[in-house]
C-alpha cells in the first residue's frame, strides 16, 4: 500500500500525529521540526527503526522530500506556514487555529485555490464519538432540520499553564482574547450541519485573579450566539471555568441528540443520547436510546476520544484519493473560527450582533484583504486590539518568572 510521507512541525502537540504517521498503514513519518533545541531529535530517537530527519529550522525542514506537512506549532502562527508549505508543493494538515487575522484568512484561501494542494483543518473534536455520530444522524435525515445546538469546551489549564506557555509574557495563550480559541466548541456543530454561520453576538466574562496568577490577560471565558444560514441558532461557550467539560447537543425538527456530561461518569463524549420521532410532528413516545458509537480499535490508543486518529486518517486518505475521506477544508475551517473572531468584535462594540463575512465570495474578500486586527503586536500594526475589552491588564514580570521557574523545575 502506498504511504504518504509526512513531516511534522511542532513536536509537542505534534507527537500524536507523529505516532499516527509512524504506525499507520497509509502514512510514514519522515521528518520532524521543532524550534526548541533537541526536542525534534529526542522524538526521533523514540523511533530508532525509522529513518526520520530532525530539524530546528523550518526553512530547512520544508526542503525535505515529503508529501505533506502537519502544522502543530503555535496556534496563532499556522496560516503563514501553511501558505509556505502549499506553495512549496506540500499538502497541509493544520492544527487549531486556522488563522489569526482576516488578512491571513484571505491569503490562506487563495493559496489553497491557486495551488490545488489539500488543506485539512485538524479540529479533532469533530471526530469524537458522540458529535461524529450526531453528524451521521443529521446527514441521513434522522434528526430532521437543524433548529438549535450547543457546544461546550471548558478546559481549566491552570495546572499545566507552565508546560504550555513556558512563562513567556508574549506567548499566544497569554495574549488571546476570550473568544479566540473557539473551534472546539463551534466546530462540531458546523461539521454536523454543514451550515454556514452568518451572524454572531459575543460575550466576554470578567477578568479575574485566576488569570493574573497564570499571566493570561483575557476574560475567563467567551460565549458566541451564532445564527446559521438556515436560521438555526448555535450557542458556544469555551474557556477556563474551574471544572472541565466537553458537551454537545443538537435539536432537530424530529428530536434531539446529545453527548453525556462528564460528571455523569458514563463515558462522557463517547456516549450519546438520542430521542427522536419517525417524522416531524409525530410526538411518539419512543424510548430514549443511549449508546456508545462504534469506533475502530486502533483509535483507542490516540488522544481526545480517539479523534486524533480519525483526523489524521482522513487527511492521509484524502491525499491517496479516497472519495470517502472526510476532511475539514479551508472554507469550513473558517466557518468554525470566524464566529469567535467576530464575536470579540461584537464585544468591543458593546455586544451588538455583527455579520460574519462569506470568504467564498471573492468580492467579499477585498474588504478584508489588509485587515490585520488582532492582539499580536508583531502582526497587528496599527490595528492592535486589547486582549481584554476593558483594556489589556498589566501583569508584573514576577508572575512570568514564577511560571517559567515552575516549568524549569526550580
Amino acid at each position: 500500500m502506498k504511504k504518504v510521507r509526512i513531516g511534522v512541525m511542532g513536536a509537542f502537540r505534534g507527537e500524536s500525529m507523529i505516532k499516527y504517521s509512524a504506525e499507520a498503514d497509509n502514512a510514514e513519518i519522515v521528518a520532524i521540526c521543532d524550534k526548541m533545541e533537541g526536542r525534534a531529535k529526542g522524538i526521533c530517537d523514540k523511533y530508532k527503526d525509522k529513518n526520520i530527519a530532525s530539524y530546528e529550522s523550518f526553512d530547512e525542514f520544508i526542503k525535505h522530500d515529503m508529501d505533506a506537512v502537519v502544522l502543530a506549532n503555535y496556534a496563532n502562527e499556522h496560516a503563514p506556514f501553511a501558505i509556505k508549505c502549499m506553495r512549496a508543493g506540500k499538502h497541509v494538515f493544520s492544527e487549531v487555529l486556522p488563522v489569526q487575522t482576516m488578512k491571513e484568512a484571505v491569503e490562506l484561501i487563495e493559496a489553497v485555490e491557486e495551488t490545488g494542494m489539500i488543506y485539512a483543518y485538524g479540529e479533532n473534536y469533530c471526530y469524537m464519538p458522540a458529535p461524529y455520530e450526531m453528524r451521521r444522524l443529521y446527514r441521513n435525515g434522522t434528526l430532521g432540520e437543524f433548529e438549535y445546538g450547543e457546544g461546550e469546551y471548558i478546559h481549566n489549564c491552570e495546572p499545566i499553564w507552565d508546560k504550555i506557555t513556558y512563562g513567556e509574557r508574549d506567548h499566544w495563550r497569554n495574549n488571546m482574547y476570550a473568544n479566540f480559541y473557539c473551534t472546539h466548541s463551534i466546530g462540531p456543530l458546523i461539521h454536523i450541519t454543514g451550515l454556514r454561520p452568518v451572524k454572531v453576538t459575543g460575550y466576554e466574562s470578567p477578568f479575574i485573579e485566576r488569570k493574573v496568577r497564570n499571566g493570561a490577560k483575557s476574560g475567563l471565558f467567551g460565549i458566541e450566539m451564532i445564527e446559521l444560514e438556515n436560521g438555526g441558532i448555535v450557542k458556544s461557550i469555551h474557556g477556563d471555568l474551574y471544572k472541565d467539560s466537553i458537551w454537545y447537543t443538537v435539536y432537530g425538527s424530529k428530536g434531539r441528540a446529545e453527548s453525556a456530561r462528564e460528571d455523569a461518569e458514563n463515558g462522557d463524549i463517547s456516549t450519546i443520547y438520542v430521542n427522536i420521532d419517525e417524522e416531524s410532528g409525530a410526538y411518539d413516545t419512543k424510548k430514549l436510546e443511549c449508546y456508545k458509537p462504534e469506533t475502530v480499535s486502533r483509535a483507542g490508543g490516540y488522544g481526545h476520544g480517539g479523534s486524533d486518529f480519525y483526523s489524521m486518517y482522513h487527511f492521509t486518505e484524502k491525499i491517496l484519493g479516497n472519495p470517502e475521506a472526510d476532511i475539514i477544508g479551508v472554507y469550513e475551517a473558517l466557518d468554525m473560527f470566524l464566529p469567535g473572531m467576530f464575536a470579540y468584535r461584537s464585544v468591543l462594540k458593546g455586544g451588538i450582533p455583527v455579520e460574519i463575512p462569506n470568504l467564498r465570495d471573492k468580492a467579499e474578500r477585498e474588504k478584508w484583504r489588509n485587515d490585520t486586527t488582532c492582539t499580536d503586536k508583531s502582526v497587528a500594526g496599527d490595528m492592535l486590539i486589547p486582549v481584554y475589552s476593558k483594556g489589556t491588564p498589566d501583569i508584573p514580570d514576577e508572575v512570568y518568572e514564577k511560571v517559567r521557574n515552575k516549568w524549569l523545575g526550580k
